[in-house]
């Protein structure tokens, strides 16, 4: 007796051993027998789940939480498992990759339809206009309190056009993809770096005086001149008078150094290229990975460039330099207007300031501030009133800092970040912060609570050549100019309407 129930046994082992065995695709479990252990369990990709702006689950790709195998996903149209193959060939369609991206893609379409159709809902529950202008008349509400619902709403009521752009020049045909765009101080300009066909940049002036509400249409001014190298950083630049000049900063290739160049705004908009008015230099660095323009006038005509564990701060008259020695890369840049002093956000995840009338040494000791990331700082920016610095890293983490208690007051979830460069944007009178996310996701937060607002997809798939650029500003096109998002995506450009004309809004 012994003997058979041992010989039972193994058989059942072997059974059992049979049953486990992973066939190429197999049939979803009995969903009662894993109710519990499916309770418990994430989806397989996070992905899948809802964002704080979708009402409901979509029924072009429906979610369930299902158990994840290794080395195997669930298609939930087909209700099966099928087996991940490795390698990254054409020849092989399921790779968690390609998976990931028909998912975004999913994802990113719903978004759009829901847009279109004007289906979106408030990222407050209970938030909507007849609600607060009840609560401002009741005296419940305080001014500023009031103002910020305001511009909530319209960053909800927000609707994509796509915006006309126009050459004066007739024998420019066509847009090169654009790569980045950068506002002045006014928003009346913007500059843009375009990519080239066979390689390298191209840069132009957008004029947005165009931008009405009847049409939406630019100016924008190309100029003969670009680079075969690589742009890593751009901003403006007050040489002769505000945002006279463009800053650049080229990535050197080859035997070719990198530099740093000054080009004067008016080189795009003059009709006579010998006659250019305004200073047109280039300065010799090694490799910048970011640059800033000092507006105080304790250093006046001066301009920093991140290098390679090092900071170099020059006059742009005199062509004098100073050099700080860091630990590790500078990536992000930005100095305050109150103060020379220069805020830097490097590689190693290390937040410092500088303050440039000191002479150059070498160690710590000239750092006044330090703040921490557990990643690399991509961008870092300073509040009106210079109390407060935002800076956010490469894990996806957004962070407000109080410098005077040198801590972290406010994180902003939902950024996605791996290895971009991606800056932030705040806009102080609005009380909103945005951010374009590598998933081409353009998020935005309430600067007072962090708490996110919209999540606006990309018109275009998500890839890596084809993350948007964007500008907020309540004054496109300058003070009686349009308010609202302006993306930058391929070769299009997208007009985001941000005006009480929508009835959605008080």
């Amino acid at each position: 007796m012994k003997r058979n129930n041992w010989r039972s046994k193994e058989k059942e082992g072997w059974s059992n051993r049979r049953q486990t065995h992973h066939p190429n695709h197999y049939r979803r479990p009995n969903h009662c027998s894993f109710t519990e252990r499916c309770e418990q369990e994430e989806p397989w990709n996070s992905l899948n789940a809802d964002t704080s702006n979708s009402g409901s689950s979509s029924e072009v790709c429906p979610s369930s939480p299902v158990p994840e195998l290794p080395g195997f996903y669930y298609d939930p149209e087909k209700n099966r498992y099928f087996r991940l193959l490795p390698g990254h060939n054409n020849y092989n369609p399921l790779t968690k990759e390609s998976l990931q991206y028909k998912e975004m893609e999913c994802k990113r379409l719903k978004l759009l339809e829901e847009e279109e159709m004007q289906k979106k809902k408030t990222s407050r529950a209970g938030l909507n206009s007849s609600l607060v202008l009840r609560k401002r008349q009741l005296g419940l509400l305080s001014s500023t309190n009031y103002c910020r619902l305001v511009h909530e709403l319209k960053v909800n009521c927000m609707q994509r056009r796509k915006v006309e752009i126009r050459s004066p020049d007739s024998s420019v045909t066509g847009t090169n993809n654009f790569k980045l765009i950068v506002a002045d101080t006014a928003c009346e300009r913007i500059f843009t770096v375009n990519d080239v066909e066979h390689g390298g940049c191209k840069y132009g002036i957008i004029n947005l005086s165009g931008l009405g509400k009847d049409s939406l249409t630019v100016e924008m001014y190309d100029n003969l001149y670009f680079t075969n190298r690589k742009v890593n950083s751009v901003c403006w630049a007050s040489l002769t008078h505000q945002d006279s000049h463009v800053l650049l900063c080229l990535m050197g290739i080859a035997e070719t150094p990198g530099c740093a160049s000054l080009l004067p705004a008016s080189l795009f908009s003059n009709s006579n290229p010998g006659d250019q008015p305004g200073m047109l230099c280039s300065f010799k660095i090694s490799t910048a990975w970011s640059c800033a323009w000092c507006l105080n006038p304790q250093a006046d005509n001066c301009f920093s460039t991140g290098l390679m564990r090092r900071v170099l701060v020059t006059n742009a008259m005199t062509g004098h330099r100073q050099t700080f020695g860091t630990s590790s890369d500078v990536l992000a840049q930005q100095f305050a207007t109150q103060t020379p002093v220069l805020y830097n956000g490097c590689r190693s995840g290390e937040v410092f300031s500088i303050d440039i009338r000191q002479r150059s040494r070498r160690g710590h000791s000239w750092k006044a501030v330090r703040l921490f990331h557990d990643s690399a700082v991509t961008s870092v920016r300073l509040l009106q009133a210079e109390y407060y610095l935002m800076a956010a890293d490469m894990a996806g983490k957004i962070k407000l800092w109080d410098l005077r208690a040198v801590k972290c007051v406010k994180q902003y979830e939902g950024h996605h970040n791996e290895y971009a460069t991606l800056p932030l944007q705040i806009n102080e009178d609005e009380g909103l912060v945005t951010a374009v996310g590598q998933d081409c996701y353009t998020r935005i937060w309430s600067l007072q609570d962090a708490h996110l607002l919209r999540m606006i997809p990309s018109p275009h798939p998500s890839s890596r050549d084809s993350i948007p650029s964007v500008v907020f500003s309540s004054r496109l096109g300058g003070r009686r100019g349009v308010p609202g998002l302006l993306m930058a995506v391929k070769q299009d450009l997208y007009h985001f309407s941000y005006n009480s004309d929508n009835p959605c809004c008080p």
